[in-house]
């Protein structure tokens, strides 16, 4: 049994920490031991209300997840934020800074904030971010929020690993309809306009009725009821409309529950993932093995120089992994 086992199921915030670096380490004997830890941990069945945030930068989304997260703690509930920052293309390095952007969560008892680097990862979320997830709630949180990097093409990997996935914009700054893909509007399961207060406050209640009028124009996703997707006004300065907004998210969580969808959404999940899963561990051993290695990087070579076209040489890589027929 391994040690830390116990303790993350006691809710250990310490355990739980040491538990998240081991996943998020790229060491085979780490990999090893955190597959065995996360698949005991898969047996005490916990589940928490999983909810993926992204958002435009300088939305506001730290300050709305502390003002929200602040509000759910203070409702008894634990919980825990996985935010993730963006890693640097040329050094590969991460701020990590959102802990003194959530200075206030940071302290309380009841939550829990680990930082983690994308590390060049698509998708707004960090290559280990679903394993954290699993940690969190077998540590006994109510909700895990997950902060993405911010809205991207790539950004629609977080609604494969969360339950309610959260669009959080700032009020219109010219065709706001325009700023977003259509893609990240289709599997949002609520859109929340932010600073809705002070001189903002017209703006955003245009914004909201923008987009509540878009979302009608799309069709009716059959695992919602009627009314979702839907957009609301939030202020995480004012906390104005945050507790309505977490109304809104029990009430669609709820209705999945009742009717099927949220076992049906995680064991499709569970299968992406584990394709995902196998799809790493492949490109992984085209980089372990030195023969391998070296034969990619020829072939590399040959497809830079214009020798062999990209096709060819990929169905030529294949071939000499699957060995003679």
């Amino acid at each position: 049994m391994d040690d830390l086992l116990q303790p993350i199921l006691d809710g250990d915030r310490r355990a739980l920490s040491r538990a998240i670096t081991l996943v998020e380490s790229t060491r085979p004997d780490h990999r090893a031991r955190a597959a065995a830890l996360l698949d005991a941990l898969a047996r005490n069945g916990r589940q928490a209300l999983r909810i993926g945030l992204s958002g435009t930068p300088g939305v506001g989304k730290s300050t709305f997840t502390e003002g929200f997260g602040t509000m759910l703690t203070d409702q008894g509930l634990r919980v825990a934020v996985l935010a993730v920052d963006p890693s640097s293309a040329r050094t590969g390095g991460s701020i990590l800074g959102d802990k003194t952007r959530m200075e206030r969560l940071a302290r309380d008892p009841n939550a829990f904030i680990r930082p983690s680097p994308s590390a060049t990862h698509l998708g707004g979320v960090a290559r280990r971010t679903r394993e954290a997830i699993a940690l969190c709630e077998a540590a006994g949180f109510d909700v895990v929020l997950v902060e993405t990097v911010g809205v991207g093409q790539s950004e629609t990997v977080v609604a494969r690993m969360t339950d309610l996935f959260v669009l959080l914009l700032a009020p219109a700054g010219g065709d706001e309809l325009q700023g977003v893909k259509r893609g990240i509007m289709e599997i949002a399961d609520l859109i929340l306009v932010n600073k809705a207060d002070g001189d903002l406050k017209a703006a955003a209640s245009r914004t909201v009725s923008d987009y509540s009028g878009a979302l009608r124009l799309m069709r009716q996703r059959p695992h919602d009821p009627e009314g979702f997707p839907k957009a609301m006004p939030v202020s995480a300065v004012e906390g104005t409309g945050l507790a309505q907004a977490w109304d809104e998210m029990r009430t669609l969580a709820d209705w999945r529950r009742e009717h099927g969808h949220w076992d049906a959404t995680r064991s499709r999940q569970a299968a992406y993932w584990f394709e995902e899963e196998v799809r790493a561990g492949l490109m992984a051993r085209l980089t372990e093995d030195p023969a391998t290695r070296d034969r990619m990087a020829e072939l590399g070579r040959d497809v830079a120089e214009g020798r062999t076209a990209p096709a060819a040489a990929a169905k030529e890589m294949l071939d000499a992994l699957s060995g003679p027929a």
